[in-house]
């Protein structure tokens, strides 16, 4: 099966055989805590059709987007999307991308519907029909967004550096990648990767761990961060007689386009959340280790000033020291370092 059999085999799983979340075999595509609280009085105005037929895994919706242009890698139906019209406001704009004429469909006959109900004059979302290996030619130009967000998408690629890649290169500097997806803790069996359901299911494509972290670093970006992360169930019998000897997560990650170092080192740097990020008035979590509360200051490596300062976060923060005396390495351990997603790249 070469890389246009395993499209058309995605694209007929969630155009033809998948009619709602509620036929998936498996966990990976609908986590127990998929939807943060924070964002449940939103999805109360998505329409219920986009919801139905709307399959990803956790949600990867970071704060602090009013203003901003967000493209959605993998928009299915547009769930994601019409959160993030909320998010960005009426003058941010969302590129929604998917592949599949059945879930673009859906996408398209609401965008009226959710633009009224938001009060909005028009419509801040558009939806483009594509590969998220070649964004260049759905013209999305270089250094043009703001947020790439991705919701259990990547791993049906067949080319995942090229999208990586392509992230990489319409990124502005300072961007944010935010994205959830299914990772495995091994490499997958050739023979695996061949299985229509399992493509569908979202294991047979998952990363390896350790690959991903190697190709963010290929392309400039030794730092990635994970947020969140659940194990994945398998109860279907026939799918776990083929591929339960792997461990799968899905991870939430988040990561800049920034020059960073791939460790994180000691500048005596200290950062304080000013509480200014709407919805997070007493904390902001970077990650899952770094827990900035309003008003206390926390020493920080210098990657993550660096994340703090060159991004849109920067005005939410004050940031002490700067680069001039070197302390040796940071001690910036995650707390979930036995759960084998870690790296010996970027001790955060």
């Amino acid at each position: 099966m070469n890389e246009t059999a395993i499209t058309d085999s995605i694209k007929n799983y969630y155009g033809k055989v998948l009619n709602s979340s509620q036929d998936l075999k498996t966990s990976a595509c609908c986590t127990a805590d998929a939807f943060p609280k924070h964002l449940r009085a939103l999805l109360k105005d998505v329409h219920p059709e986009v919801v139905e037929r709307f399959y990803g895994c956790g949600s990867p919706l970071p704060p602090a987007l009013e203003g901003r242009t967000v493209l959605d890698l993998g928009c299915g139906t547009g769930r994601d999307c019409y959160l993030l019209s909320r998010l960005v406001g009426e003058n941010g704009q969302v590129i929604g991308v998917d592949m599949t004429d059945e879930q673009l469909g859906i996408a398209r006959t609401y965008r009226d519907w959710h633009a009224e109900r938001y009060g909005y004059a028009r419509s801040n979302v558009e939806f483009r029909q594509g590969y998220i290996e070649d964004l260049a030619s759905l013209g999305i130009a270089d250094n043009s967004i703001d947020v790439v967000v991705s919701n259990c998408v990547v791993n049906l690629s067949p080319d995942k550096r090229c999208v990586l890649s392509e992230i990489f290169r319409v990124l502005k500097p300072g961007g944010e990648l935010y994205f959830s997806d299914v990772y495995a803790d091994r490499r997958i069996p050739e023979q695996l990767k061949l299985e229509p359901v399992l493509l569908g299911e979202c294991l047979a494509g998952a990363f390896y761990w350790e690959d991903f972290r190697r190709a963010l670093q290929d392309l400039g970006c030794p730092d990635v961060r994970i947020v969140s992360e659940s194990p994945i169930d398998i109860d279907d019998d026939e799918v776990h007689a083929k591929i339960g000897m792997i461990g799968f997560r899905s991870v939430t990650i988040r990561a800049f386009k920034l020059r960073l170092e791939d460790r994180c080192e000691d500048f005596g740097q200290v950062a304080t959340y000013r509480g200014t990020i709407a919805g997070h008035p007493h904390f902001f979590d970077l990650d899952d280790h770094h827990h900035f509360e309003t008003g206390r200051p926390l020493r920080v490596c210098g990657n993550t000033a660096d994340m703090l300062d060159g991004s849109r976060y920067g005005r939410h923060f004050e940031l002490l020291g700067d680069k001039n005396v070197h302390f040796g390495l940071f001690d910036c351990a995650p707390p979930n370092s036995s759960a084998n997603l870690t790296s010996g790249a970027a001790c955060c």
